[in-house]
């Protein structure tokens, strides 16, 4: 009743066994085809392509939005368009600076992971901090999201439809704030818990200041155009004059000559003041009070250009306009001297970025003289129209002032390199000193790093 497999097998394998055993044999060399290297590359698009594809996608994108923008604009009517536009301008400015700053805090951590300089160990960061690569993707996502909305809202009030113009701004800001307090681990969290409590601490000196704290802070000082904008931003979207041109009467809750403009203009300077006197306190070392001396001569200039809208036209030609004047050239003075002498102690010429690899960068940079004269030269320079923005009287020509934000921003990215291998610079002479087969490479950590979910 039950045959011999065996037998059965050996009765037919002339005739079966070798087939079976050759498709097998197909098809396990298939398989292994389908994943073998040369397989999956021929599949897979090569990163030239697709950086090539993305840029293309960027410059399409770009170019529509230009395009829509000034389409929509060129509908409008001339005595409404530069009102209008000024209006579009106060919301979109204050984002379109932040994502300047993002992009060349990117550029400086590429910098710095390529010198000798431990940046994680000068601002405490464990090992799941953001590269320069995740900056970039931030800033990516900012620059194509920002623009965008600012694109709709133009389109959208051009074209009458007044109400969601009006959302597109408020939408914008509220996703921004929802981004950054999400209490859950995606988005980067940890680093964003970081900048958050970074904040918090500048706001609230209570704590002894650390070197992130007062690194953020002054940050902060370059950006008090940013804080004043939000503040007129906010102001609009609160009492609904979002896309209306009432906001424009200077005497408006909202309006050009409120006093809250000074009052938000002068808040980061207070905060690095408080922090100078708390460092004093802690360390009774005497240059932070000329330290906080600095940061004071920037009072009189922001409330003395504001007197200009509570007080007589003969009475500001002759007395606060000299006093504004005089103050703001203490202010730019003292500040272009601390900058030079005590953030990046030049005073001698020192080395400057000591790369690991001879690069483009180390070639021009290393060594060169001329860099040190054109970032004195530029600082003073930029010191001192820094104080047209400082201004609140000056502020009516939003593209002079947008420009020289912009600029301001420019002069504190070169500051920054100074003044963290100033730092560095006076960790290794107090004693520390890290291996550089020690310190991970950029790669390596990115490789070794899975914590951050995007």
């Amino acid at each position: 009743m039950f045959e011999n497999p065996t037998a059965i097998g050996s009765s037919h394998s002339p005739h079966l066994r070798k087939p079976a055993a050759k498709s097998v044999s197909s098809d396990l060399g298939e398989m292994k085809g389908s994943n073998s290297p040369m397989h999956t590359t021929a599949i897979m698009p090569s990163p030239t392509f697709l950086w090539r594809f993305k840029v293309i996608w960027f410059l399409i994108w770009a170019f529509s939005c230009c395009k829509i923008g000034w389409d929509s604009v060129m509908r409008m009517s001339a005595d409404l368009r530069d009102l209008f536009l000024y209006e579009a301008f106060l919301y979109y400015n204050p984002l379109l600076l932040v994502t300047m700053m993002v992009w060349l805090w990117g550029v400086c951590l590429w910098v710095f992971s390529q010198s000798t300089i431990n940046y994680a160990k000068i601002f405490d960061l464990d090992q799941n901090h953001l590269t320069h690569r995740e900056i970039w993707k931030c800033s990516i996502w900012m620059t194509v999201i920002v623009p965008t909305s600012m694109t709709a809202y133009l389109y959208l009030y051009s074209h009458g439809e007044v109400a969601l113009a009006a959302s597109q701004p408020v939408i914008l800001y509220v996703a921004v704030a929802l981004v950054l307090i999400f209490p859950f681990d995606i988005f980067y969290f940890s680093s964003r818990y970081f900048l958050l409590r970074t904040l918090w601490r500048i706001a609230f000196p209570l704590q002894p200041i650390s070197f992130p704290d007062f690194f953020l802070a002054d940050i902060l000082t370059s950006m008090a155009k940013v804080f004043s904008d939000l503040e007129r931003s906010v102001c609009r979207m609160v009492h609904r004059q979002v896309a209306t041109i009432a906001w424009f009467e200077a005497d408006s809750v909202c309006g050009s000559h409120s006093v809250a403009i000074p009052l938000v203009l002068v808040i980061p300077y207070i905060w690095r003041l408080l922090q100078c006197l708390r460092q004093y306190k802690d360390t009774k070392e005497k240059p932070t009070l000329f330290n906080a001396l600095k940061y004071s001569t920037a009072v009189p200039v922001i409330f003395l250009s504001a007197l200009k809208y509570h007080v007589s036209p003969d009475r500001w030609t002759y007395v606060y306009r000299r006093l504004w004047l005089f103050s703001s050239l203490v202010n730019s003075l003292y500040s272009f001297y601390w900058d030079v002498t005590r953030d990046w102690d030049l005073s001698v010429f020192t080395r400057i970025f000591k790369f690991n690899k001879p690069s483009l960068c180390s070639n021009l940079l290393y060594g060169r003289q001329w860099v040190y004269f054109w970032v004195i030269g530029s600082n003073l320079v930029l010191r001192c129209t820094w104080t047209y923005k400082l201004s609140a009287h000056l502020r009516h020509n939003y593209l002079t002032v947008f420009t020289i934000a912009a600029l301001e921003m420019l002069r504190r990215f070169q500051w920054i390199f100074f003044r963290v291998e100033n730092e560095w610079n006076k960790i290794t002479k107090s004693g520390f000193q890290i291996p550089m087969a020690d310190i991970p490479r950029e790669e390596e950590k990115l490789l070794g790093s899975t914590n951050h979910n995007v």
